[in-house]
């Protein structure tokens, strides 16, 4: 059952995530923002010491070390921009112990990679230190692993990555560590029902709920930031399948990020809904897709419609290399994704059953991806 309003959602929190977005951390000249941050810090201590565990996701590092490197952005080459991470992250960390400090909160810096989330021990050792971070009521400070990150994805044989932007990675976190709310803090008010750039009697939406589609979100303008508003609408989207609420808001606005955690109408809110078990989760975001299965308007409407399982006979074709048990992306005729799923043979025999010479293995899998391993995307 959807709750009625914030105040009631927001009553009794117990874990938060909150992702500063680079244009909240940085200021005009491509510096810290540092009387931004400070303003920031307050709220966030509060609610530490009211018992709600906080984690912070922080963009903004490369941005950082590119103004103190003096690089132009974008940064075109990948060394100049783990570069420029490795001397920003140490700037930024610098910054939030001080205005933490300044509130009786310590902080502790958790840097995170695609492959961290793939391989289930590397994620379960980072579970743990952010659990034992905010048991000694420290706040854990993550951001993406920018300095070797873009190195180790090349190594990696993905179809697409875990995430690409702190917005799904603090999505990923607060699904995984079971948060009740993920607040996205960035340079706009919130989620506008037109693109308020191009349209000036754009309104801003204070409650989305299960409805996504139709929205004009712009993309993010070139520079320091990777992502945009589409990236917090998909963020959010994740959030709140896991069970989690999520609200998009200014990160400018200093009454903002107060008047959010005290269940005002502030920024856009995505009530949480039912939440996808911990299989399912893993499958729709918790690590790459490590191919790409084409299907037929027949299959996807049977996936939609009947629920059924992914056979054969619907798959027009299969690419990318993986073993059974991988992960792999289900997308339509036009190239939109249809879901993900966890599939029953290798890439090899996948392309064989789909050619019509199904593998002798096959014969104890009458389907390649079984519909208990399947999550779709909201049509």
């Amino acid at each position: 059952m959807q709750p009625t309003s914030r105040e009631t959602a927001f009553t009794d929190l117990r874990r938060v995530v909150i992702k500063l977005g680079t244009r909240v951390v940085s200021d005009a000249s491509g510096g810290m923002a540092t009387m931004r941050l400070s303003v920031l810090a307050a709220p966030i201590a509060e609610l530490v010491s009211r018992g709600v565990e906080v984690l912070l996701v922080s963009s903004g590092a490369v941005g950082l070390g590119a103004h103190t490197l003096d690089l132009a952005l974008p940064i075109r080459s990948i060394a100049d921009r783990q570069a420029a991470a490795a001397v920003g992250q140490t700037q930024m960390m610098a910054t939030y112990s001080e205005e933490f400090g300044a509130h009786g909160l310590g902080v502790g810096q958790v840097l995170v990679a695609t492959g961290d989330f793939d391989d289930r021990t590397r994620y379960l050792n980072i579970r743990n230190t952010l659990l034992r971070l905010l048991r000694h009521g420290v706040l854990p400070i993550i951001n993406e692993n920018d300095a070797v990150s873009i190195a180790e994805l090349k190594d990696l044989d993905v179809h697409t990555p875990v995430f690409g932007d702190n917005d799904k990675l603090s999505a990923i976190l607060a699904s995984k560590l079971g948060a009740d709310l993920l607040i996205l803090l960035t340079d706009v008010s919130g989620l506008y029902d037109r693109n308020p750039m191009k349209h000036g009697d754009a309104h801003i939406l204070h409650r989305v709920d299960e409805d996504w589609s139709g929205f004009e979100t712009s993309e993010h303008k070139p520079g320091m930031s990777r992502g945009g508003m589409k990236t917090k609408v998909d963020a959010a989207r994740i959030a709140v399948r896991s069970g989690c609420h999520a609200v998009i808001a200014s990160g400018l606005d200093p009454e903002a990020l107060p008047a959010v955690l005290n269940g005002a109408l502030e920024g856009t809110w995505f009530p949480a809904q039912e939440g996808l078990n911990a299989r399912r989760r893993w499958i729709a975001w918790g690590t790459p897709a490590r191919g790409n299965l084409v299907l037929d308007a027949g299959a996807v409407n049977a996936l939609r419609e009947r629920g059924a399982s992914l056979l054969a006979a619907g798959v027009q074709s299969v690419t990318g290399t993986f073993e059974r048990g991988a992960v792999v992306e289900l997308t339509d005729t036009t190239g939109d994704v249809v879901g993900r799923g966890m599939i029953s043979c290798d890439a090899e025999a996948a392309r064989a059953w789909v050619a019509g010479n199904p593998p002798a293995a096959a014969r104890n899998h009458h389907a390649l991806v079984h519909r208990d391993h399947l999550v779709l995307e909201p049509v």
